[in-house]
């Protein structure tokens, strides 16, 4: 008997709920956590740059999910040729293949989820520990399962793909959850449409290399006057809304607070991860005393 959709969904938010509740975790998600941020800082310069490619500051949005298609899309071909194949050994070696690629993409799923995992803290980092254990135990499954088909034990190989399969689904549904509901991944910048100038604070209120922030129009701005300019951007940063007020500056640059991000003053583009996306930045005028800002086209 099927069960009816908005009673799958309920008991779906009641597990993701009961497992963000789980303390237990908190002791081996920090000790994953510490191993990361030492593997990274001990490289230097190199393991930064290794870093942000894998956050995928380059790319523009998150690395991550581009990479989780391939498991994905490669295991359910797999699991279709397994249940609709079998009459030759085109299907068999198809399906063989497909769990292959599953794998590998796998791997670099796995690599890229644990480097932006590594700055969440609180429910999100205990959501995401069993979203990863899923994913491995998936991956695992899937490991068995070639090697068995390899080894001409088709059908046990195809009963532990359909395994493998069944938690990669339930990771995935985890996966979800933190980009749609915890916004793990997602810009958290606000973007506003301004069209002309708004007055933001006096100028004579703003000091030299403090930033401080304002609240224009229900949108927190952090404004900047370095080395004779003054420089407007959102305040909340677009990794995971850290105040960029409370960040450290330097001639071209601020740095979030919270996880180190690193945006430019003048256009507010990513000059360090984590974060993907550019900050949101601000026209400036001074006009009567008073600085004014409006949305940069």
């Amino acid at each position: 008997m099927a069960i009816p959709p908005r009673k799958l969904r309920r008991l779906g938010e009641a597990a993701v709920e009961n497992l963000e509740r789980q303390d237990w975790l908190e002791p081996l998600a920090e000790n994953v956590q510490r191993a990361i941020v030492a593997a990274f800082h001990a490289a230097g310069e190199t393991g930064r740059r290794v870093r942000d490619f894998l956050h995928g500051t380059w790319l523009g949005h998150p690395l991550h999910p581009v990479l989780t298609d391939v498991p994905l899309g490669a295991w359910t071909v797999a699991t279709v040729l397994d249940l609709t194949g079998g009459r030759n050994g085109h299907e068999d070696r198809a399906a063989d293949a497909a769990v292959g690629i599953g794998l590998a993409g796998a791997a670099g799923a796995a690599v890229t989820g644990l480097t932006d995992w590594h700055h969440t803290s609180s429910e999100e980092r205990r959501l995401g520990l069993v979203h990863g254990l899923l994913n491995i135990s998936a991956a695992t499954l899937y490991a068995t399962s070639l090697a068995l088909r390899l080894r001409g034990a088709r059908t046990a190989g195809r009963a532990t793909g359909a395994l493998g399969f069944t938690v990669a689904l339930g990771a995935a549904y985890l996966g979800g959850n933190l980009v749609y509901r915890k916004r793990i991944g997602v810009d958290h910048a606000p973007r506003v449409d301004w069209g002309d100038f708004v007055t933001a604070l006096p100028e004579a209120e703003l000091r030299e290399s403090v930033p401080q922030r304002v609240d224009v129009r229900g949108i927190p701005v952090v404004l900047i006057r370095r080395g004779g300019r003054i420089h407007a951007l959102a305040d909340s940063c677009a990794h995971l809304g850290g105040p960029l007020s409370g960040g450290q500056l330097d001639d071209v640059s601020i740095r979030c607070p919270w996880h180190g991000s690193r945006f430019a003053l003048d256009d507010g583009a990513v000059l360090e991860g984590p974060s993907t996306f550019p900050q949101p930045c601000f026209d400036v005028r001074v006009r009567a005393g008073q600085i004014e800002i409006r949305a940069r086209q």
